[in-house]
């Protein structure tokens, strides 16, 4: 008995992601980059409390360059993370589901990410 053919449904090879479906993993992928990075400010927080020997050991790390380049993926992950949570809650009132204003919106929610992450990183050099 032949089994009837079924409908094959889209997958990797043929599926074209779309700005809506990049921005949901992206903000998927920020929340557990957040995680990772709240674990380590609770090591350099912890480092402080211990002693100077392992303050310096969290500072040394932190500031170094790896240490300098996760940084700066923490604090684009959190500014991604706020804007695109703004962007949710829009969606929770019922506005914003229009796909022009749905692409408008994950445009504006990366370049703002982007743009407040270089501005924060550019007062922190300034100020230090």
């Amino acid at each position: 008995m032949a089994s009837k053919a079924r409908p094959i449904s889209p997958h990797l090879q043929i599926y074209r992601p779309q700005i809506s479906s990049v921005l949901s993993i992206l903000h998927r992928a920020t929340g557990i980059a957040l995680t990772v990075g709240l674990l380590v400010l609770v090591w350099w927080l912890l480092a402080a409390a211990s002693g100077p020997e392992a303050y310096a050991t969290a500072q040394g790390f932190i500031g170094s360059f790896i240490g300098q380049i996760l940084m700066f993926g923490w604090t684009f992950a959190f500014f991604f993370h706020l804007c695109n949570g703004i962007r949710h809650l829009f969606w929770d009132a019922g506005y914003g589901f229009d796909l022009p204003v749905m692409n408008l919106t994950g445009q504006i929610a990366v370049g703002a990410s982007a743009g407040l992450t270089l501005l924060s990183w550019i007062i922190a050099y300034i100020v230090w």
